[in-house]
């Protein structure tokens, strides 16, 4: 019942989030400045939580990048059962390989592809992008369909402070990383503004193939 309720307010999340972009002022910024924090795929494991709707899964999560350059992103409880496995091709093609059943829903997995296409800065089309500026913070804007996807950094591009999504008006998500090490994260901590609906991931040091 309690993902009932979840697959309902995704679906309601466009209609009722919070204003937060009015205030943008678009700038002049050099676009590709925000190239330098896209993560390098390799290999990399986090020890993970996910919270949805009174729902807690926690376990690990591998990343990484296949032979044919997709991205495989799978997510396994600690004695293997796995929750979700989903493909990135290197086109940008998702593909869900796996997942389970009270979590197979559109509303769910199309909300996943966009926290982890956010995360793994999927969308950095320069042909989509423009540059804000409110205050002392820099908004690097990239557009797919209704969708847009927000990096923020400070006024001289040397620091992302976080990452949001939503539209041209209202705030769907925010997430916040730590520094790159090996071309990953330290940890990344993704909140939906409007439901019950967090994913944390702390890198675990791991050096088994």
């Amino acid at each position: 019942m309690r993902f009932l309720q979840f697959i309902s307010a995704l679906a309601l999340l466009n209609g009722c989030a919070p204003v937060a972009y009015k205030n943008l002022q678009k700038a002049e910024g050099a676009i590709h400045c925000i190239d330098k924090f896209k993560p390098t795929v390799r290999r990399t494991l986090y020890q993970t939580t996910v919270d949805v709707a009174g729902n807690h899964l926690s376990g690990v999560l591998l990343i990484k990048q296949m032979p044919d350059r997709s991205t495989r992103i799978v997510f396994t409880n600690e004695v293997g059962f796995s929750f979700f496995d989903f493909e990135f091709t290197k086109n940008g093609v998702f593909t869900v390989h796996s997942i389970i059943s009270k979590m197979d829903k559109d509303a769910v997995t199309k909300t996943l592809r966009k926290d982890f296409e956010l995360v793994l800065m999927n969308r950095l089309d320069a042909a989509t992008a423009t540059v804000f500026k409110k205050n002392d913070e820099y908004y690097y804007a990239f557009g797919d369909g209704a969708d847009v996807y927000y990096y923020i950094t400070d006024t001289n591009c040397s620091q992302l402070l976080r990452m949001e999504r939503g539209d041209t008006k209202k705030k769907v998500l925010e997430a916040t990383r730590g520094p790159l090490k090996d071309g990953m994260p330290e940890f990344v901590n993704i909140r939906h503004k409007n439901f019950n609906f967090t994913i944390n991931l702390k890198r675990i040091t791991d050096n088994a193939e």
